[in-house]
């Protein structure tokens, strides 16, 4: 079995493929109008926020600046869902636990940029 790198076991990643995995049994129930229409809008942004997660990663020159496109595919999510709660198709409780976990994501991501930031930034003068 390979092991994980040590970024890949970083809490972000968990509570992004739960979440995912959580959104991915939601949307194949949308009506069938929806699923090729919102649900791949939404399954897509996930997963591409994901696949931002890991290529940030793997990345040490860009390392920032894919965390920033990170943060953008996360606020389209956002949008996705709360566009999905307004059409019906998540209940107020499904459109509460995904921004929660949203939120959630957010944090860890907002973190990791800022630890980013402040290696780049170097050690402050005495």
């Amino acid at each position: 079995m390979p092991t994980e790198s040590k970024s890949a076991a970083s809490p972000i990643f968990s509570k992004t493929y739960d979440f995912i995995l959580w959104l991915l049994n939601h949307t194949e129930k949308f009506p069938k109008s929806e699923r090729f229409r919102l649900a791949r809008r939404l399954e897509d942004a996930a997963l591409d926020f994901y696949d931002l997660l890991m290529l940030a990663a793997r990345s040490s020159r860009r390392k920032a600046a894919t965390l920033l496109d990170a943060d953008l595919a996360l606020d389209r999510l956002r949008f996705y869902v709360r566009l999905s709660h307004a059409r019906g198709l998540f209940s107020d409780r499904q459109y509460e636990y995904a921004a929660a976990r949203m939120v959630e994501i957010g944090k860890l991501l907002g973190g990791w940029l800022k630890s980013i930031s402040s290696a780049q930034a170097g050690p402050e003068a005495p």
